[in-house]
């Protein structure tokens, strides 16, 4: 008689005699955070799918403001602010669970319906994240059957202190005649250097803005903290506060902080980021100067979990948000466009 072995047991037919020894645990490591709209948070709600505000803008000193005794009032020296405004977008998640899948014994949960809806509103928080960060010129919605929708993502808002690290690019920006945010046009990428990340957290600091976070993908992330590790980076040696002598050996091999001439930058990644191309078709990618004042998300409508009515053996959901974004005043926001993410950066 043959030895009866393991192997024997799980060769029978049909599926073989040995249980399954399958973790009662989900494993997953794609709930990551969310950094851009944990730092922006939600503003104010909206009351419409078409959110409006006001801009303005305080005058240049005037170095000749002078007059003489007995001066008559003349002339106006009032102005008038701007009226912009942003689309509202609608997003959605469909879920159909059959009766059958949610009430078969599964791993790692008890009810798939519950499940699904979990996961899928996790999903739809990603969707924004992506979204928001993406080149996209805000649309106007025209009803069923025809045009959804769109918010103009920060990328569109951005028009005085946009740069690019090629040539050929055109920024997007608010046009008042339409009420719509512009798409900004992509030129060639090029390496990210130390002097347009300077000049660029100046341009926002003239205009009024505090640049208190650079937000990129994170191998750009990795490119500036390489860089500034070099000798020809101009900072000061990279220092880390050491509280105790059992803390001294500490290895530093990264930047996450820089401290510019008009404030301290923390540099965050943000891995719902993506990367677009340029108008070479190479891949590229754009770092934000954010000064998180002035950005937030509104929403005419929260996060929903709404039933669908039951037509078989099913349960139908639809999770849905009606939301926008708000730039209160786009001079406060700075971007770099077009960075190569495969360049080292240069000085």
């Amino acid at each position: 008689m043959a030895l009866l072995t393991a192997t024997t047991l799980k060769n029978v037919a049909k599926g073989g005699l040995i249980a399954e020894d399958v973790m009662n645990k989900i494993w997953d490591i794609s709930n990551i955070p969310l950094p851009f709209q944990d730092l922006i948070g939600v503003g104010e709600a909206a009351k419409s799918s078409y959110k409006e505000w006001t801009t303005d803008t305080l005058s240049a000193p005037d170095l000749n403001n002078a007059v003489t005794d007995g001066y008559d009032a003349t002339g106006n020296d009032t102005k008038l602010g701007a009226r912009v405004g942003n689309h509202c977008q609608t997003s959605v998640k469909n879920i159909q669970v059959s009766t059958r899948a949610d009430t078969v014994k599964k791993f790692g949960r008890a009810s798939e319906l519950a499940y699904q809806i979990e996961r899928r509103q996790i999903d739809l928080r990603r969707d924004q994240e992506g979204i928001l960060l993406a080149n996209q010129a805000s649309v106007a919605d025209t009803g069923p059957g025809g045009v959804a929708g769109k918010l103009g993502t920060l990328t569109s808002w951005i028009a005085t202190n946009h740069f690019a690290a090629g040539s050929g690019a055109t920024a997007g920006g608010f046009n008042t005649s339409t009420g719509l945010t512009v798409a900004r046009t992509p030129g060639t990428r090029g390496a990210l250097s130390e002097a347009m990340l300077r000049n660029a957290i100046q341009a926002v600091y003239q205009q009024g803005g505090d640049v208190r976070v650079l937000m990129t993908v994170p191998s750009i992330i990795s490119r500036i903290s390489e860089f500034l590790f070099t000798s020809s980076a101009k900072v000061a040696q990279v220092r880390n506060n050491i509280s105790d002598a059992s803390e001294a050996a500490t290895v530093l091999a990264a930047v996450n902080v820089y401290v510019s001439d008009f404030g301290t930058i923390s540099l965050v990644p943000n891995r719902m980021q993506q990367t677009h191309v340029d108008s070479a078709a190479a891949t590229c990618a754009d770092v934000f100067l954010l000064d998180p004042k002035y950005i937030t998300t509104s929403y005419l409508r929260g996060h929903q979990v709404e039933s669908l009515a039951k037509t078989g053996l099913s349960e139908k959901r639809l999770m849905s948000c009606d939301w926008t974004f708000m730039c209160y005043n786009e001079k406060s926001q700075g971007m770099i466009g077009d960075v190569n993410p495969d360049a080292a950066m240069t000085a």
